[in-house]
């Protein structure tokens, strides 16, 4: 992997979230405005110095529009300056920000904002549930099958379970760590801690995930500011830089993969990302990683390089993952229970990330964070965004 010397450094110099959860009072336009006017106050901009932005909105069959990020950029006073906006399912708001951080790297732009937002709830779940099943291939999954995102899990879990022998109380006990984070976080969506006995004891969804072992439908966003390294500096007293960031993609359907124990994008992202970066798995203070499912964190675990294949289970039954533990992960409450807006879900974990960096994360602080990591996967690993976040001071 090659990365040019003359490529600029980026910091995130503001950041911004609102509440996630079944937004009755806001629409989509407006919850973008509430980020983005929090991520101007974070770092004491105005929208007339921002110079261009990036918009993710991940399904615009649930936008009800084919051009909801147009509609956000002129909401938010945007107009006449350059935006678009990425579509790229559950992946989207990492792609936005690997888009913006392209443009000021290149030299193209100085300062420039990124804003993910999506409005889930307005219609019932079964259309929802439907909708997020146009990101696979209708031809040969959707019509055919009728498969859904919990399908798809379903079938890396009862993999991963007949081949390293990972149990349902070990995917529970990644609901059980997330629910505890999400009763501290006031943004997340589903704040009550529950019990591996609450979870076994929830409706089955597709054999062997469970209702709670599955993200609840979210409204929410989440803006970012990113700065070129010497408008950083006069922005904010504590920027935080991307050290390295890596994508892979893997095939849509997933019949044409070799193994269905983990996802091979996240495993080629993560390595171009650490390449960049100059570091190590072992280097990460803390991480938010892609839990739409529990089995997806017990992947993330392996495929992040923090155990070995196959002792994911054994990583989260020995707290590893928790706040106390040697790698903490998703101590924000993740997908799983923070939510997950999917537009607004890699800006919220980039928000996250930085917030722990700064010292800023409260109870859910991890001692000491110098590094972070977030890993963002479009549907069931067909593209994958790794990013690794570091401070100076």
């Amino acid at each position: 992997m090659t990365v040019r010397a003359k490529m600029r450094r980026v910091a995130v110099v503001g950041a911004g979230i609102t509440k996630y959860g079944k937004r009755t009072d806001a629409s989509l336009k407006e919850l973008a405005f509430e980020a983005v006017k929090k991520s101007l106050m974070d770092c004491g901009l105005e929208i007339s110095d921002i110079d261009a932005s990036v918009i993710s909105v991940a399904n615009q069959y649930l936008a009800q529009q084919t051009q909801p990020g147009a509609i956000i950029n002129s909401y938010i006073g945007m107009c006449p300056k350059p935006s678009f906006t990425t579509v790229d399912a559950c992946g989207s708001g990492s792609a936005a920000i690997r888009a913006a951080w392209m443009s000021i790297a290149s030299g193209l732009h100085d300062v420039v904002l990124v804003v993910g937002a999506e409005k889930m709830t307005e219609i019932d779940t079964p259309q929802a549930i439907e909708y997020m099943g146009f990101a696979g291939d209708p031809l040969w999954e959707l019509r055919p099958t009728g498969i859904t995102d919990a399908g798809l899990y379903a079938m890396f879990a009862n993999a991963h379970m007949e081949k390293y022998g990972t149990t349902q109380e070990q995917l529970a006990l990644v609901a059980v760590k997330n629910h505890k984070y999400a009763a501290m976080n006031p943004i997340s969506h589903l704040k009550k801690e529950i019990t591996v006995e609450d979870v076994m004891k929830s409706k089955m969804v597709s054999y062997p995930l469970k209702l709670f072992d599955c993200s609840p439908i979210s409204d929410g966003a989440a803006a970012l500011i990113l700065a070129c390294e010497e408008r950083a500096k006069k922005i904010t007293e504590k920027p935080v830089y991307f050290l390295g960031l890596g994508a892979a993609t893997d095939t849509v359907t997933i019949f044409e993969r070799e193994d269905l124990t983990g996802l091979m994008a996240t495993r080629e992202a993560a390595k171009r990302a650490y390449a960049m970066a100059g570091i190590g798995p072992s280097d990460i203070d803390v991480a938010d990683v892609h839990d739409c499912f529990t089995i997806a964190e017990i992947m993330a675990y392996e495929d992040l390089g923090f155990c070995k294949k196959g002792e994911g289970g054994k990583f989260i039954e020995e707290k590893r993952s928790y706040l106390e533990g040697d790698k903490p992960v998703n101590v924000d409450g993740g997908l799983k229970a923070k939510g997950h807006p999917l537009g607004a879900t890699g800006v919220g974990m980039v928000y996250e990330i930085v917030k722990q960096l700064r010292g800023e994360a409260g109870p859910r602080q991890v001692k000491g964070a110098k590094i972070g990591l977030t890993h963002n996967v479009s549907r069931d690993g067909t593209h994958v965004f790794v990013q690794i976040l570091g401070v100076d001071f």
